[in-house]
């Protein structure tokens, strides 16, 4: 768990350093540093669709996750959370995005080969080079996200707490259920979801990014149906 802790802990110092930073940057700037962050999520959520092999898997995936998020109006709870913590936020005298914030840097901290990978080989094999490769790189990401969208990033350290370190705590279980093929669906599917969150920071669309969030899982079990099926035939 080392590797996960300290992955949490360059988040949140990285978070820390991005709001004192916000503190001197103009409120002028503010919107043109947050679109340039939807530009940078764009960037990489477009990168991430390529490692996808099966187009089917990556549609049925967003589809059934879709209806699944809608169903239990993910979005609409987390926003009524999200909206409680905002209004404290601003008695302390801040204009505060937390929302915007904790979905966005977590989708970016927590989806992708590397952190499924990372989090695997430190489980089984007690390696944790890729986890350290990428605390370096969440480390500085947390600084400009916190810098243009507050504090709502420094919390993204808990989902990378509770993802990261329960494959890592439950690695012998977890690895059969993610051969390679599953990691690149599911990272396909979550680069979707980062371009979504591109688009409502770079274009102000209204896009209800929880509500597709069952879908990251799906291709868990999508994987292991379409060989199923692609077998009997």
């Amino acid at each position: 768990m080392t590797g996960v802790i300290a992955n949490a802990v360059a988040v949140i110092i990285g978070a820390a350093i991005g709001l004192l930073a916000k503190k001197a940057i103009p409120e002028s700037w503010n919107t043109i540093i947050m679109k340039g962050m939807g530009l940078i999520a764009l960037y990489v959520g477009i990168r991430g669709l390529f490692d996808g092999e099966n187009t089917l898997i990556m549609i049925f995936s967003m589809v059934t996750g879709a209806l699944i998020g809608e169903a239990l109006d993910i979005d609409g709870h987390f926003n009524s959370f999200a909206q409680n913590i905002e209004r404290k936020l601003d008695k302390r005298g801040g204009k505060s995005n937390f929302a915007q914030g904790f979905i966005a840097s977590s989708l970016l901290f927590c989806v992708g080969a590397m952190t499924v990978v990372g989090s695997l080989n430190a489980g089984l094999k007690g390696d944790m080079t890729l986890l350290l490769t990428k605390t370096v790189m969440d480390g500085v990401s947390s600084v400009m996200f916190a810098a243009s969208m507050g504090i709502g990033v420094m919390f993204a350290a808990v989902p990378v707490i509770v993802i990261q370190g329960g494959i890592v705590l439950l690695a012998d279980l977890v690895e059969p259920l993610m051969p390679i093929a599953v990691i690149n669906e599911m990272t396909c599917v979550g680069s979707l979801l980062i371009m979504a969150i591109g688009f409502n920071l770079a274009l102000d669309s209204k896009l209800k990014v929880l509500n597709y969030m069952p879908a990251l899982f799906l291709p868990i079990v999508f994987c292991s149906l379409y060989d199923f099926v692609t077998g009997l035939l």
